[in-house]
């Protein structure tokens, strides 16, 4: 795991190395074991190296033996060692113990060919000079992260935007139909950003670049050629259980100890259950709730089954006022404004497992693989009237998260202006599904191309890698998404109950009654903090704020208070402008400021 970062000239340009060191600087919290840099032609190259697998031999930039090719990359391939037997058959034998190398040499036998071959999560740069082009790299299901941005003389890409501010010739411009977005679907989707200019690489895509900065997309790897299978349950069960031996064996590959975050629901008792059954021994794991709230915690389910297989188990009881200090480092560390609430416990979680891991395995990816979440599964009179007040997505996620009296009276003229930006990533989503599939599938991919990559990927990813920690998601081993997209609906859903297939295989895995649980979810008591004189003083320094005051009606704050206060909502939207208020201050006003990870909220308005 690491981070990269670097550009491709104009022609007759060289990469100034100064430039590569600043990018590197801001990614330094990604990869605080070794930092390289390459300089050849056109192209500059940087990487902050967190040692996972090949720790002595795997410093980056990675060359080829002719010097021709050159690799930064942060990640993992986990088929690594598949792919060196088949590759030295080629005549390309491993260098180094890296699993990214993998990258290079298959690249050197394969071409573009090389990216149908690799199992894992990763983005890369790959500068191959003889062919005098730039490749940018993303994982299938956009697990690992990778920007670029089109400046006047070079085009530019990091693993985070923050990386790229320092390359910006002016201050940096927020795009109105993101942040529109962000509002209304706690995440801002698609290739656009909330900086004008800066993109994502899309998931399953290399961009090549050519000398003249031309970009082309090079889709390798879609969802969308996934076809529904007829499978009956005993075919299917057997199916799983070999995916899942496959990608648990090759997801503990590593050169270093691994341990579990536990939430106690469903997808990462699997996990214990099946790192218990390979071997993995008595592993770290981790677990969080909450002390002095009212919100229900997991806290028990958890230990139960960490004790069940034997792990070294650590609960974490939060108070309130820790979790919520958490906001400033959490909007730093994501680059990206997400509303979702569990980024402050993760930050916890994965400050409290760096300090002695580099390596955590998490659950995410089993609800939108088997369709475990309620919204896949609406009753039929539900769907057809959404679908008819809202159409174009079948139903599916109509509606705005800030309630329509907030969207009128605090939008600003510029928010107010794209309001059809809110649903237009899920309604492109939807439209790309193939008709014969069922409505159930169409709302699987619709979030595995927009909520996954671009909400809930980003906590997995940029929370964990503020502390230098590598979180592991097998659940998004393609194969098995790939699998659970294809299942028959019969064996997703039964009796109103998601993941049906996934229970009845895991039972027999999991300590007796534990399915039984009703499933919590990682939820955080925003309602217990934001509320009484708190929710006051947010209220007075938001309207302070410059990023609140250019886009947003100032005047209406003191009601939308007063609302908080009377118990009439309005939680979600004075947290979101929390949210932003303190990331224009980091991201517009003062790039290159970096909290703690324990603040006063307050002081960052």
């Amino acid at each position: 795991m690491c981070g990269i970062a670097g550009f491709m000239l104009a022609r007759g340009r060289r990469p100034e190395p100064e430039w590569l060191d600043r990018m590197a600087e801001r990614l330094a919290h990604r990869g605080p074991d070794d930092r390289g840099r390459y300089c050849a032609g056109p192209v500059g190259l940087v990487q902050t190296r967190l040692s996972i697998i090949g720790l002595e031999s795997g410093h980056q930039p990675l060359l080829s033996a002719d010097g021709q090719l050159a690799l930064v990359a942060n990640g993992e391939v986990y088929n690594y060692i598949e792919l060196n037997a088949e590759l030295r058959a080629l005549g390309q034998p491993p260098r180094t113990g890296s699993d990214s190398e993998t990258i290079l040499n298959a690249y050197a036998a394969h071409g573009l060919d090389a990216l149908d071959r690799l199992r894992g999560m990763y983005a890369f740069a790959l500068h191959d000079a003889r062919a005098g082009r730039l490749i940018l790299g993303r994982d299938r299901l956009g697990i690992k992260p990778l920007f670029y941005v089109r400046l006047p003389d070079r085009i530019a890409f990091a693993s985070e935007i923050k990386a790229l501010l320092a390359l910006l010739p002016e201050s940096p411009r927020i795009q109105p139909s993101a942040l529109r977005q962000f509002l209304q679907n706690q995440f801002a989707g698609g290739e656009e950003t909330l900086i004008d200019g800066i993109r994502r690489v899309p998931p399953g895509t290399a961009l090549l670049i050519d000398a003249d900065l031309n970009i082309r997309p090079h889709r390798y790897w879609l969802a969308l050629d996934v076809e529904p299978r007829r499978i009956g349950f005993e075919e299917a069960r057997a199916e799983l259980d070999a995916l899942m031996d496959d990608a648990m064996r090759e997801h503990q590959r590593s050169d270093v100890p691994f341990g579990l975050f536990l939430s106690g629901g469903l997808d990462s008792a699997v996990l214990a259950a099946k790192l218990a059954e390979q071997g993995a021994g008595r592993i770290k794991s981790y677990s969080v709730g909450y002390r002095g709230t009212a919100m229900a915690h997991e806290l028990d389910e958890a230990a139960r089954v960490a004790t069940h297989f034997g792990f070294d188990h650590r609960p974490l009881e939060l108070e309130l006022p820790r979790v919520f200090g958490r906001l400033p480092h959490t909007v730093w560390c994501a680059d990206e404004l997400m509303r979702d609430y569990a980024c402050l416990p993760t930050s916890i979680l994965a400050e409290t497992a760096g300090a002695e891991l580099k390596v955590v395995f998490s659950g995410e990816g089993g609800d939108e693989a088997f369709a475990g979440y309620g919204r896949y599964r609406p009753p039929l009179a539900e769907r057809l009237l959404k679908s008819l007040l809202h159409p174009g997505s079948g139903g599916f996620r109509t509606r705005g998260q800030w309630a329509g009296r907030w969207t009128r009276r605090l939008m600003g003229p510029a928010l107010r202006a794209v309001a059809d930006a809110d649903r237009a990533p899920v309604r492109r989503a939807w439209s790309e599904t193939p008709r014969h599939w069922s409505d159930m599938q169409r709302r699987q991919y619709t979030d595995l191309v927009t909520a996954l990559p671009d909400n809930l990927l980003v906590k997995t990813d940029r929370l964990l890698m503020g502390f230098g920690l590598e979180g592991r998601v097998p659940f998004l081993d393609h194969r098995i998404v790939e699998f659970g997209l294809s299942l028959p609906d019969a064996l997703k859903v039964q009796g109103h109950q998601g993941k049906w297939l996934v229970r009845r295989w895991a039972e027999p895995k999991l300590p007796p009654g534990h399915l039984e649980r009703p499933k919590r979810g990682f939820h955080v008591p925003v309602g217990d903090w934001l509320r009484g004189s708190l929710a006051t003083e947010v209220g007075r320094r938001l309207a302070l704020n410059p990023g609140v005051r250019d886009w947003f009606e100032v005047t209406a704050i003191p009601e939308l208070v007063a609302a908080r206060q009377a118990g009439r909502g309005g939680g979600r939207e004075l947290f979101g402008l929390m949210q932003f208020a303190i990331w224009h201050r980091l991201f517009i006003e003062r790039p290159g400021l970096r909290p703690t990870p324990d603040e006063d909220p307050l002081d960052w308005i």
